[in-house]
């Protein structure tokens, strides 16, 4: 199970890699097994282009490109979020059964975003890659590929979460803008997503406990060490509870 998951990251395809991913099931999983890495992760398509961040301007979403340009921003971020998921599974060995479980769920419903997006930009006359988009997430899965805490740590509670404080006033621009079937998919994926944080936070605590590490502090360090992305505001603080923040972490953001 984890060699098709691999298998599955080397797809260079979008929907390709989606159906593969929505045709993963635990049977055969090894959890002891040592995977080799291959050259070239993730498998993905020439385009779209990968630019710096601060090349990419926000467009205006009453207009149809800008709300296109939007909603290609999504859909690229759930397509790394595939590639994320994968490879947590392939990478990291010897974790419980349910580790393997809880990773597949959210890669396959992350496949379940990226189709619903693209299919939504067809219907716009888009496509996926017909916008330059940023690397920002692969990157810090590339930094934490050696260290399973750190990549708990920066991934799920860090990047993927400012996905649950930035879902709300995306859905009210697009509502806004008279895009409810847009709108509607939004729903959807702040619904999973929050479930999505919960399994980083769960498998974070769960291994720092084995570790015998404190779990808040050892975050503030990894978050030092790898260089993550200080969290801004506003938070969407129900959503980030829902998630398992704690009250303390919470503190921390003003929440």
């Amino acid at each position: 199970m984890r060699a098709l998951a691999l298998q599955a990251l080397c797809c260079t395809h979008p929907q390709e890699k989606a159906a593969a991913v929505l045709a993963l099931s635990l049977q055969g999983l090894e959890t002891g097994a040592r995977l080799s890495e291959p050259s070239g992760l993730p498998g993905r398509p020439l385009r779209p282009e990968l630019v710096s961040p601060k090349l990419l301007k926000p467009r205006p979403v009453h207009t149809l490109e800008g709300r296109a340009t939007l909603l290609h921003a999504l859909a690229h971020i759930e397509f790394n979020a595939i590639n994320l998921a994968l490879d947590i599974i392939w990478r990291f060995a010897d974790l419980p059964e349910a580790f393997y479980a809880d990773w597949l769920k959210v890669a396959q419903e992350e496949a379940k975003h990226f189709q619903l997006l693209a299919d939504h930009l067809h219907t716009l006359g888009y496509a996926y890659g017909d916008f330059p988009a940023h690397d920002g997430l692969w990157e810090m899965a590339l930094r934490t590929r050696g260290d399973l805490l750190a990549r708990l740590a920066l991934v799920p509670r860090t990047l993927e979460a400012r996905g649950l404080d930035a879902s709300p006033p995306i859905r009210a621009k697009l509502a806004q803008a008279g895009d409810m079937a847009a709108a509607g998919i939004l729903d959807i994926i702040l619904a999973d997503e929050i479930g999505h944080v919960a399994i980083g936070n769960h498998w974070y605590r769960f291994v720092c406990a084995q570790q015998g590490k404190d779990a808040e502090s050892l975050y503030l360090e990894l978050a030092r060490e790898y260089r993550a992305p200080l969290p801004r505001g506003p938070f969407n603080v129900e959503a980030r509870r829902l998630a398992g923040f704690t009250e303390a972490e919470l503190r921390l953001l003003g929440g």
